[in-house]
């Protein structure tokens, strides 16, 4: 389907505190991904390029060796199989992010209710 409403997308549960809704291509996944308050996604590679933006929110970014505090509009660029963690500081973080190739391996996590995204300007 070429259009769909973020809030009706069933969120992918992908780890305690972090789902992400997902818009499934050919060849990538766009990801809306919303951390709770002080959630940490714990240090994990995978064959998928992985490039974000932090829409809202901030967190502590580990790529690598290298380490960052980002806030709004901060960038990341990871290559396939490099080691990463993230943690989400006090308000929690909402992230944006493609990976090619499609996340697949998402397609076997829980589902969640479809529900209003914690995205800025959303009540």
């Amino acid at each position: 389907m070429p259009f769909d409403e973020l809030g009706e997308i069933s969120p992918h549960l992908v780890w305690d505190g972090v789902v992400g809704r997902v818009v499934g291509a050919g060849r990538v996944s766009f990801a809306v991904i919303e951390l709770q308050p002080g959630t940490v996604v714990p240090e994990h590679a995978h064959e998928n390029e992985q490039v974000g933006v932090l829409a809202s929110g901030s967190v502590s970014f580990r790529i690598g060796d290298e380490t960052r505090e980002l806030g709004p509009g901060g960038t990341w660029s990871i290559p396939p199989n490099i080691p990463h963690e993230v943690a989400a500081e006090q308000e929690g973080a909402v992230v944006i992010e493609v990976f090619a190739p499609r996340r697949d391996d998402w397609d076997a996590l829980q589902r969640l209710e479809p529900s209003p995204p914690a995205w800025p300007g959303q009540p």
